[in-house]
């Protein structure tokens, strides 16, 4: 799966990235480039990560998720990771795998009330 299958949309002020089904370390790679590119050029708040395709993740997939979050964070963005699936949730768990700071919704529809919804502050903040 190459890096040609990723897509980057923005959505006002967030960027919707779907992650391809079974992607490599060098697509992996190419994703957090990728979407580190048009934080930038977008001056975007929000990443939405659809991991709804994502079958299998690696503790290198994980550790890119997790690295890529905490860098959306320090542009001044928020990343909620959507749709992971139940088999990939549990792998994850079972690896002991840490996906940083990113929030987590059930689906790109609540990633995006989540985006909404939630003040630039910190999670919990009121």
């Amino acid at each position: 799966m190459g890096a040609e299958n990723i897509s980057v949309i923005k959505m006002g002020d967030t960027l919707m990235v779907t992650v391809p089904a079974d992607p490599d370390d060098e697509t992996v790679s190419a994703l957090q480039e990728r979407i580190l590119a048009a934080m930038e050029k977008h001056e975007a708040k929000g990443l939405i990560l659809d991991l709804s395709t994502v079958e299998t993740m690696d503790s290198f997939f994980a550790r890119i998720v997790a690295e890529t979050a905490q860098m959306v964070q320090l542009m001044g963005g928020r990343t909620v990771i959507a749709g992971m699936r139940a088999s990939v949730a549990i792998t994850t768990t079972q690896l002991g795998l840490t996906l940083g700071n990113a929030m987590t919704a059930l689906d790109v529809d609540w990633a995006l009330l989540m985006l909404v919804r939630k003040p630039a502050g910190g999670i919990g903040d009121e």
